[in-house]
């Protein structure tokens, strides 16, 4: 059977699942201008609150998911890993080749998906939670019959809610140590250096703030100006000067050896879950 091309100016999204993931992806693709909410739908089957926040901004919430993947070209499994099996397989009749499959549940191989679906043209993509403001760093992988034409519309989508790459489906677990469970090693930082302040007098309201900014703040230059985070660094740090000390400090507790092997640590008990 040949693949028919997804219309780029014209498909239609579906995701199953209605939790905070795929409201998620649906508001910021609705927010850029991706896609109008008449082209987005969703299956709530029984609570209420999940279909009102949905409707709340023009996405059509059927009552069962089959009407989802009848409705649209790229359908989205954003459910639970433990209860994807049977989300994939309750649905299979209904899935065919002319529709791109999408899985965003961690772990979950696409040799899995691609069996219990009867389906190859599936990608498997691992956000995580900054998507929930727009700021997702996302990984993608194709499955064996999805084109590079589906990967440029997932990417599209997926880049209304951050940035994403695209890596071999064997990179899973190191990405999930890395960007999967990173923010929160970041969370713990922000908070270490906000307790930082407070322990050096600043109030803790003030604290905070300096210390969320400052993050967002070196993030945001490592990103845009290109320069090695070692270059970055140097040039903030002047010879006897206070940025020095502090982070002849944080040499002293191996700060970088910490994070390195908090990374290494968490995608080993990807791999082990698994294959669990």
């Amino acid at each position: 059977m040949e693949i028919l091309p997804i219309p780029a100016e014209s498909f239609k999204v579906g995701f199953i699942g209605a939790g905070k993931m795929a409201e998620s992806i649906a508001r910021g693709v609705v927010a850029s201008g991706v896609l109008p909410p008449t082209r987005i739908s969703t299956a709530v089957h029984s609570n209420l609150n999940r279909r009102d926040v949905f409707e709340s901004f023009g996405v059509s919430v059927f009552s069962n998911s089959e009407d989802v993947v009848k409705e649209s070209d790229v359908v989205i499994f954003s459910v639970k890993p433990q209860v994807v099996k049977k989300a994939v397989t309750e649905l299979r009749s209904k899935l065919s080749k002319n529709k791109i499959l999408v899985s965003v549940a961690a772990g979950i191989k696409l040799r899995d998906l691609q069996e219990w679906s009867g389906q190859d043209r599936f990608i498997r993509v691992m956000p995580n939670t900054p998507a929930a403001v727009g700021q997702a760093a996302s990984v993608m992988s194709l499955g064996t019959g999805a084109t590079e034409e589906d990967g440029a519309i997932v990417a599209k989508l997926f880049g209304a809610v951050g940035k994403i790459l695209k890596a071999d489906e064997k990179m899973f677990d190191a990405v999930t140590g890395l960007s999967g469970s990173g923010p929160a090693y970041i969370f713990l930082a922000i908070e270490a250096l906000a307790d930082g302040g407070v322990a050096a007098g600043l109030p803790r309201e003030l604290a905070l703030g300096l210390a969320s900014q400052t993050v967002l703040g070196a993030a945001t230059m490592v990103s845009k100006t290109g320069k090695h985070p070692g270059v970055l660094k140097d040039d903030v740090t002047s010879p006897g000067g206070t940025t020095i000390a502090g982070v002849h400090e944080l040499e002293k507790g191996s700060f970088r050896a910490t994070l390195m092997n908090a990374v290494v640590a968490a995608a080993k008990r990807s791999k082990e879950l698994s294959l669990s």
